[in-house]
């Protein structure tokens, strides 16, 4: 049941635009170790710009 809910919640956090911080960590670890991985505030700030856009009129109503 855990990992049920641990999927669930990562589901809901990808339908409004909130990253999981964890994959995203885990995947700089494999692909990009040399790399210093954003903070979890940076991630989530560069996430919403990039759904949300600002610099190419955004993509909000």
């Amino acid at each position: 049941m855990s990992a049920f809910l641990t999927r669930l919640r990562q589901i809901a956090r990808a339908m409004v635009g909130a990253p999981d911080y964890d994959a995203y960590l885990r995947h700089m670890r494999e692909h990009h170790p040399g790399t210093s991985p954003l903070s979890e505030t940076q991630l989530f700030r560069e996430r919403q710009e990039a759904r949300y856009g600002g610099k190419n009129g955004g993509k909000c109503c």
